[in-house]
């Protein structure tokens, strides 16, 4: 029988999803619409949060923070709270744009303290994993296309400020390139696609190994990595979306998250041999 607190805990990490989701949208389309919407799920994940917590504190007699699931919960329920406080008081909204994908997060962390049945089908495991494979596929060409037009950013801007219009520079001249605004264009399309898949594929395959082997990947190294570069990848967008990160600061962000997700390819390499196959 499933534990009451548990079932709580995992309807609130649902109901943090539509911030999480908002989050995203507002990242990449810079569009408020449903904010409304978001903030009251957000508020019953919140109360449902607590409820959980309380359940479960009432049921092993102390304060649920045993282990690291628990004390991973409660920090994403306190966080939930602190965000609330801090809305209500100030009208900080902007701040869930950081902290509904944080709580969520963190949520879902405490989600997995608690085992769930292995894969009931072969063929949905394999499904599974070559979804999560593509999504981080397309995510890291989005990258390489946003990084490529970061560096036709940067020179046709450093031409630009040379005023050397049509004359070569390394074999480019400014008449060949995209204007600065075509680029900069097709680097925030890049990013945000890029952004969204990256995203659904650390999600997805953060599923597919809880399901696969419990808790025991997220100590990992290669699992920490891809976790510093998707925060990476946040603090990129919000500093678009909020700071007027655009142009050459924008350009010279994208280049260094190349850098981290190349790193990240690499300590991948050999991955399946991370993660057995399932009995047959």
């Amino acid at each position: 029988m499933l534990d009451t607190s548990v079932f709580w805990l995992r309807v609130a990490a649902l109901l943090y999803v539509v911030g999480f989701a908002f989050s995203l949208v507002n990242l990449i389309r810079r569009q408020t619409a449903g904010f409304a919407f978001a903030l009251g799920a957000f508020v019953v994940g919140v109360i449902l949060h607590c409820v959980s917590l309380v359940d479960r504190a009432f049921a092993v007699s102390h304060f649920p923070a045993d282990n690291f699931f628990e004390t991973i919960s409660v920090c994403g329920f306190l966080l939930g709270v602190l965000f609330l406080f801090a809305y209500f008081r100030y009208q900080f909204a902007s701040l869930s744009l950081i902290l509904f994908p944080l709580v969520f997060g963190l949520t879902l962390v405490g989600v997995m303290g608690t085992p769930v049945e292995g894969w009931g089908n072969v063929r949905v495991r394999g499904a599974w994993l070559a979804i999560h494979v593509m999504l981080i596929m397309a995510g890291y060409a989005s990258i390489l296309i946003a990084a490529a037009a970061s560096v036709f950013y940067l020179v046709q801007e450093k031409m630009l400020k040379e005023k050397r219009v049509g004359q070569g520079w390394h074999g480019l001249s400014s008449a060949t390139l995209p204007a600065l605004m075509t680029l900069d264009t097709l680097l925030t399309r890049a990013m945000g696609l890029g952004f969204i898949c990256i995203t659904l594929g650390v999600l997805t395959g953060s599923a597919w190994a809880f399901i696969e082997t419990g808790t025991s990947w997220i100590t990992d190294p290669k699992i920490v990595i891809s976790l510093i570069t998707w925060a990476v990848y946040l603090a990129l967008m919000y500093l678009r979306a909020n700071a007027g990160w655009r142009g050459r600061k924008a350009a010279l962000m994208t280049i260094s998250l190349l850098v981290f997700s190349a790193l990240t390819w690499v300590a991948h390499v050999g991955l399946k041999t991370t993660f057995p196959p399932a009995a047959r």
